[in-house]
């Protein structure tokens, strides 16, 4: 299916996606992209949909052709202060705040958000496979993100988040209890009962 590229001609508008709301672990990530009208990359899709090395060969493209992009982040322990939802809506504030120039429009990928002082928005339900822009902003949100969580590996390679990113796979369920949370895991996702802290 083609991707569209725009809601309204007229209009300068931003498609803006999350990464990383559902992880045990690790920081949420968002992204907007205003892309111009006539876009097009054969490759650009949900970044879901994308290999991790498409994912990645479409990153430089996108902030290179982009009018304009940016990215925003929420830590794992702000995530437990204000909640998962609040913090992704942060990340995606926190992103649309770096562009310029400013657009006047925003699609959000998703059925919720809280509105960006004095720009209008419309929430799509899989934006991330319908508008290009959105799409773009799924793969720098999740190449962005997965960058991250490449550095925490690093300091604890026993989870795996090389491989699950912080998600809740089986390996990474494993390796929680076999060693119990450490600092980057989010506490208020309540992944097990009683807990120990590296």
């Amino acid at each position: 299916m083609n991707l569209l590229n725009f809601l309204d001609r007229n209009k300068t508008e931003a498609g803006v996606d999350e990464a990383g709301r559902g992880c045990y672990a690790g920081p949420v990530f968002a992204a907007a992209v205003i892309l111009p009208k006539d876009f097009y990359h054969p490759l650009l899709n949900d970044s879901k949909k994308l290999s991790a090395k498409q994912r990645d060969n479409l990153r430089p493209i996108i902030e290179k052709e982009s009018i304009a992009f940016g990215v925003g982040s929420v830590t794992h322990t702000e995530i437990d202060e204000i909640n998962i939802l609040q913090a992704s809506f942060k990340s995606m504030h926190l992103s649309i705040k770096q562009l310029l120039p400013q657009p006047n429009f925003l699609l959000i990928d998703g059925n919720r958000f809280l509105p960006y002082p004095k720009i209008q928005h419309q929430c799509i339900v899989k934006g991330d496979g319908k508008f290009a822009s959105i799409a773009a902003a799924s793969v720098l949100a999740k190449t962005y993100r997965d960058e991250y969580m490449m550095k925490l590996h690093a300091e604890f390679p026993e989870y795996g988040w090389n491989k699950n990113k912080g998600y809740g796979t089986a390996d990474h369920r494993k390796a929680i209890d076999a060693f119990g949370i450490c600092m980057y895991h989010r506490k208020s996702f309540k992944i097990i009962p009683t807990t120990t802290e590296k």
